[in-house]
């Protein structure tokens, strides 16, 4: 897996840092962002791979790695894609 490739696929709000993909949200409120949370949580428990993050009110940052592995992998990656369309879609609402 080329990490500079896969991270051209995703929304260019992620970056890495120290063999991590991190990225940034702001919502409207204290709500929007724990519904997006809570769908996050149903896709990382369908993919079996789980995100680190920090949520103050409307603000939440994720962060990607494979804790086992000791760096990024596949894994990563599929969730950072997931996590993007499912931000395009709340934000059309």
């Amino acid at each position: 897996m080329e990490i500079k490739t896969e991270l051209k696929q995703l929304n260019n709000q992620w970056n890495l840092v120290d063999n991590k993909i991190i990225r940034s949200f702001k919502f409207k409120d204290f709500v929007v962002t724990f519904n997006f949370m809570t769908e996050t949580a149903k896709i990382a428990e369908e993919i079996k791979h789980h995100p680190s993050w920090t949520n103050t009110y409307n603000k939440l940052e994720i962060t990607l790695w494979t804790h086992d592995q000791g760096g990024l992998t596949e894994l990563d990656f599929r969730l950072a894609k997931r996590i993007d369309s499912l931000y395009n879609e709340i934000s059309k609402s």
